[in-house]
């Protein structure tokens, strides 16, 4: 009798400890079952169809060729150009968003009377949405625009901005940068709001002072921050897309056409649904290498 009643206490107890485990997965369930109908279904789709043909008449079963289209997009010439351009929008774009939020915020750091409206000013780009920034800026970049009215007494005949292939995607670019410094002054506000005055404090009693103290107290502290600005201003470099639809859809002659972009044009215009997977395939592959250098350089800052 003994024996069984400590059997029912066990049973008891083993199931309340399963059943409080078990509740957290049960709130999380709506929420993954979302996720994998609208996210891993797909991908495991695009997956496949990357190695099929898959085009045109979108109403015929898929048909299987293997690395076909890979070997297409190895001698594309295309592909290629708007992967320079990717690659050319992350050595120009990241490292400005790496460091001219980092002075912005130790800018509006300061403790002065009126500061919070110049946080406000700097971070109304981020909240506009980028059509509405595209076409203004495809506005100021006309030929009869704001910004060759003003360059009029330098530049008599106007600057092609967004009709030259020396100009259009460094045009592109910087709206970009105008659209993302609001957004990266906050997290490394964050992370200076983070740093006891103590320390700079202790370091102007060493001799550490004004412009000399952010080199030799704030940026060590703030190395987490630099790296995770970095990644994600990376990766999002990487995925630009609204700013080349709104203001040049790729051109002068693919001159500014990135690899999202491309992706958008075979799969919506030419219907290539499968030769689009295999972009998208390559594109993720790239962000998945930007992801795992972001958990390394976090590993490591740890």
């Amino acid at each position: 009798m003994t024996s069984q009643k400590s059997t029912l206490k066990l049973t008891s107890k083993n199931w309340i400890f399963i059943n409080q485990q078990l509740t957290p997965y049960l709130f999380l369930l709506p929420a993954l079952v979302i996720l994998v109908l609208t996210v891993f279904w797909p991908a495991l789709q695009a997956f496949y169809l990357s190695f099929t043909r898959y085009e045109y008449d979108l109403t015929q079963t898929p048909t299987w060729i293997g690395f076909a289209n890979f070997r297409r997009l190895w001698v594309d010439p295309v592909f290629w150009q708007t992967l320079v351009n990717t690659m050319l929008y992350l050595v120009v774009v990241v490292p400005i968003l790496v460091i001219a939020p980092l002075a912005l915020a130790i800018l509006v750091n300061q403790k002065l009377q009126g500061m919070h409206w110049f946080r406000a000013a700097y971070y109304t780009p981020v909240v506009i949405s980028m059509i509405v920034a595209g076409i203004a800026w495809r506005w100021l970049y006309a030929e009869n625009g704001l910004l060759n009215q003003l360059l009029k007494g330098i530049f008599p005949e106007g600057i092609p901005w967004l009709t030259s292939p020396r100009f259009a995607l460094l045009s592109v670019m910087a709206v970009t940068v105008w659209k993302g410094l609001g957004y990266y002054m906050v997290i490394y506000l964050a992370g200076l709001q983070s740093i006891p005055n103590d320390v700079y404090e202790a370091a102007a009693i060493d001799g550490s002072d004004g412009i000399y103290k952010h080199w030799d107290i704030t940026l060590p502290l703030m190395k987490p921050y630099l790296a995770l600005v970095g990644v994600i201003s990376a990766i999002s470099a990487t995925k630009v897309f609204e700013e080349v639809y709104i203001m040049t859809q790729g051109g002068p002659r693919n001159s500014s056409k990135t690899i999202v972009y491309y992706l958008y044009e075979q799969a919506f215009n030419n219907l290539e649904i499968s030769y689009a997977c295999t972009i998208g395939l390559v594109l993720f592959l790239i962000i998945l290498g930007l992801s795992i250098l972001r958990l390394s350089i976090s590993g490591t800052s740890a």
